[in-house]
């Protein structure tokens, strides 16, 4: 099995192969705009400097600026940030949202420094990466060990520099500062809205529907959350500790509140102890991979029980796992369509920002939830048409809008 970013190369190359695109155009979406690498020297506590390397990465801007989230991770690679920046571009362009994709990120690991050594290193990253993003440039967002603090950091380094407030250079901000409403569970509650989607179309019960969610954190419990409200039973859970199993259902208010006491799912009343591995095979209407990438694999695809998978991580099922699924007729709902409502609300944060004038609650879900069924049923009805999967599908329509907007463009000079 390749490297992320290998796999995001040959899936373009099998879409662009189907859609017969011009061979210049297809080594345009191969390849990056541009990839800064920056070194990011700090003081720390003790007195100290210590030298940490950042990276950003920008794919593709022919259809807008470029809009990707910063994480922090020891283990970071550019391979990573470049396969997660050309799956930006693709996210934004299937749900109609008008920019490029980019990520970034710092290989650290946020949980051995100070939160003044954060402050430090997040002021110093954004200061370094200064010259290539913008609010009509280059837009970041929180993603993995990255959250409101941060882009606050982020936004006042920006705007001290600039010399006046620049509340739109990122998203995922505090409300105080210019974050939009309903920011905070927008991948959760967008996975929720595809989740009502699939169940109607696949014809499965919606009543009493039996849900496994890996991966309980931000995403993951959000999911859950509204699933719970939703009138779906949570028979599943996990962390990256293990997870626990009650076919009854356990209540989500149980659930976060006996996590947050414990740091674990273990010893939840009623539930029985299981590996994340053992999760994944759980018989069950809905699977949601909400934690890491390569989780479904050509080793346990064949013992998959769920009538239906929707991606909520990037990344979690593996190509040949996908065939295998295929052959086996369980739909797999892309990551770039289900987990696509955490920058369909940056995007509404962003218009926000700009025209300083703030939206309800109420009407940033009602626009979210139309985005994300119009681009499912885009999705769905090409995959029909087509005889394909439904992320091959997804893939084509974004690839195609994007390809389509340079074509238009022409090349400069």
């Amino acid at each position: 099995m390749g490297n992320q970013w290998q796999i995001a190369r040959k899936q373009l190359d099998s879409v662009s192969a189907i859609l017969s695109l011009p061979e210049n155009v297809h080594q345009l979406l191969r390849n990056f705009d541009r990839i800064l690498t920056v070194s990011v020297p700090i003081q720390m506590d003790d007195g100290a400097v210590k030298v940490f390397t950042g990276f950003r990465v920008q794919h593709n801007s022919a259809r807008g600026p470029y809009k990707g989230g910063v994480r922090y991770h020891p283990e970071l690679t550019l391979d990573d940030l470049k396969a997660l920046a050309m799956e930006m571009t693709w996210k934004c362009s299937l749900v109609g949202v008008p920019f490029g994709g980019a990520k970034g990120g710092i290989i650290c690991n946020p949980k051995e420094l100070s939160k003044s050594e954060l402050e430090r290193l997040t002021r110093r990253y954004t200061y370094a990466i200064m010259p290539i993003i913008g609010i009509e440039k280059d837009i970041p967002a929180p993603d993995v060990n990255t959250n409101e603090q941060i882009m606050a950091w982020m936004m006042d380094t920006y705007s001290m520099n600039s010399g006046f407030c620049t509340p739109g250079i990122v998203t995922g901000k505090p409300i105080n500062i210019g974050g939009s409403l309903g920011r905070t569970d927008a991948t959760g509650l967008g996975i929720a809205f595809t989740i009502m989607n699939s169940v109607k179309h696949f014809k499965i019960d919606r009543k009493e529907l039996k849900v496994v969610i890996q991966g309980y954190g931000n995403v993951g419990s959000a999911v859950g959350k509204f699933l719970s409200e939703m009138g779906c039973k949570i028979v599943a859970v996990s962390s990256s500790k293990g997870g626990i199993f009650n076919p009854k259902g356990m209540n989500h208010g149980a659930l976060t509140r006996h996590y947050k006491d414990n740091g674990s799912f273990e010893h939840f009343p009623n539930a029985e102890n299981i590996t994340n591995e053992a999760l994944l095979e759980l018989p069950c209407d809905v699977l949601i991979p909400a934690a890491l990438g390569n989780q479904i694999t050509n080793e346990n695809a064949g013992r998959i029980k769920a009538k239906i998978i929707v991606e909520g991580a990037n990344g979690p099922t593996t190509p040949e796992a996908d065939q295998i699924l295929t052959e086996r007729k369980i739909p797999v709902v892309p990551d770039i369509l289900a987990n696509a409502g955490g920058v369909i609300v940056s995007y509404f944060e962003w218009i926000q920002d700009v025209q300083c004038y703030f939206w309800c609650e109420k009407e940033v879900n009602s626009k979210l939830s139309n985005i994300l069924d119009r681009a499912y049923e885009e999705a769905l009805h090409l995959s029909r048409e087509k005889k394909l999967s439904l992320r091959t599908a997804a893939i084509m329509l974004a690839v195609k809008k994007v390809a389509d907007a340079i074509l238009v463009r022409g090349l400069y000079p």
